[in-house]
């Protein structure tokens, strides 16, 4: 177990240089969650292949998805470091692979293994402060973690459209190859834990099931009205293979002797609340980051920079909110902190529905800033609740669930808004019209969601907010 060496906070104390890799390890992830959406239409350019462009945003999240459970419940039978260093090599491997892609195909292929990578990474790093800081320290540290977040939000959207506009697309994946380095040097040689391993069961069919059912529901929804027909026959099978292996995964778990995804999670209302809330976030996030940073260049006729400082206010909103969402929960509670983030979702996603074919940049970029300070007060407050009812054995497990749940969300979203817009657009050449129109029906789609999480908030228990004033972590010390 990860040894808590005292109660100061900060990256001057004896936790600090952890915090720190921490730290530095969520910006290889949160760089390259917003470089890439503004990088698209110069991909798109030099490599062709519009149609099939949104496997970039799920294949990744899909790789993601399915690894991120098993990387919750490795975290819990071989402790965390091993895991971090496998998902910092990993994404590093996959960064490199992906910048030197000549297709479409083989990008979208290459981005399989950068989301393995990320999704041993984002659970991990979550898991690790759960482990190392008590409620109210996380209240603080939180200011640190969104701080990366923050600097992220603008450093990826501009480095992608600086990339793209002045040298290439390319050094938009070559540029995590030094982050990865320093991520895995700090990380192997400042951070140190004390497991106690048992002899670990890994659950391989619940895995296989879980990576067969979600890729053919995805593929089903991603291609249906584009390589076939939704009524043929085709589109009918897939969709009804990827439905019964998730159905067998549930009864495969059932009677696993250690579940990948315990089915326990589901029967406890703060966590089911948690988990779907997570969902529609994940939807959110990859409907907008997909689809704005398109619709400003190539409806409004905008460079990628400006689009990428349009998507960037989304993302900089978030942790803005995100470093003081701790004092909003430690005064109000974990539910009414998440009741003010989702109506402030929902009034965002409201004013999406504004926005046409002549709409100001800043316009976008204003309503943008407003989703993203409610995902600020949503995120990760119903993330700490869910982390906090738990104690260490199963904290792994329920990080991964909730992030499995969010990547489960972005997935599905990403496939479901491309089916719309492949629907809208067609095959041929996208005029700015019918992309607005896309871009317009897509905004409904997500404004339906942030109504979902809204209903959702409201549904957490009151019972959450107890475990605000638990005492401060006392695992054995390395």
């Amino acid at each position: 177990m990860i040894g808590v060496p005292g109660n100061n906070v900060g990256l001057r104390s004896e936790r600090g240089p952890v915090l720190a890799a921490v730290m530095l390890t969520t910006g290889l992830v949160a760089i390259d969650a917003t470089i890439i959406a503004t990088a698209v239409p110069s991909i798109v350019k030099d490599i062709g292949g519009f149609t099939e462009f949104p496997w970039l945003f799920s294949i990744y999240l899909l790789a993601q998805a399915v690894s991120v459970p098993i990387y919750g419940k490795l975290n819990d039978l071989f402790g965390r470091k091993p895991v971090i260093l496998w998902g910092i090599g990993l994404f590093l491997l996959g960064s490199i692979m992906c910048g030197v892609a000549w297709t479409m195909g083989l990008l979208i292929a290459f981005r399989i293994v950068q989301g393995l990578g990320a999704g041993a990474i984002l659970p991990t790093t979550i898991t690790i402060v759960g482990d190392l800081y008590s409620v109210r320290e996380r209240a603080k540290v939180q200011g640190y973690v969104a701080s990366v977040w923050g600097v992220a939000s603008v450093v990826g959207p501009t480095l992608g459209g600086v990339f793209s506009e002045y040298v290439s697309w390319r050094w938009i994946f070559f540029v995590n190859i030094p982050l990865c380095l320093l991520a895995a040097v700090v990380f192997f040689r400042r951070f140190h834990e004390r497991v106690e391993r048992g002899h670990p069961v890994i659950d391989y069919r619940g895995a296989g099931l879980l990576a067969v059912g979600l890729t053919l529901v995805i593929l089903g929804a991603l291609e249906g009205g584009q390589a076939w027909a939704w009524t043929s026959p085709a589109g009918f099978l897939i969709l009804a293979a990827g439905f019964a292996a998730l159905a067998a995964f549930v009864v495969v778990e059932r009677r696993a002797p250690a579940p990948v995804l315990p089915l326990w999670i589901f029967r406890r209302r703060l966590l089911v609340t948690s988990g779907l809330i997570s969902v529609g976030i994940g939807a959110i996030l990859t409907g907008l980051s997909s689809y704005v940073p398109t619709y400003v260049q190539d409806a409004l006729g905008t460079g990628p920079l400006i689009a990428g400082f349009a998507l960037a206010t989304l993302t900089l909103g978030w942790p803005i909110t995100g470093s003081q969402a701790g004092r909003v929960y430690l005064r109000l509670g974990f539910r009414a902190c998440a009741l003010i983030g989702t109506t402030l979702v929902l009034i965002g996603c409201t004013l999406l529905l504004v926005l046409g074919r002549h709409s100001p940049v800043w316009q976008v970029a204003a309503i943008c800033l407003v989703i993203g300070l409610g995902m600020g007060l949503t995120a990760s407050p119903t993330l700490i609740a869910a982390q906090s009812s738990v104690d260490w054995a199963e904290r792994g497990v329920v990080t991964g669930s909730n992030i499995f749940l969010r990547s489960v969300g972005s997935s599905v979203g990403v496939a479901v808004f491309g089916a719309i817009a492949n629907a809208t657009v067609g095959s041929g050449a996208v005029s700015p019209d019918a992309l607005t129109t896309a871009v317009h029906r897509i905004f409904i789609g997500v404004l339906i969601i942030a109504v979902l999480i809204l209903a959702m908030a409201a549904f957490i228990p009151h019972s959450a907010d107890r475990a605000i004033n638990e005492a401060p972590a006392t695992e054995p010390a390395a």
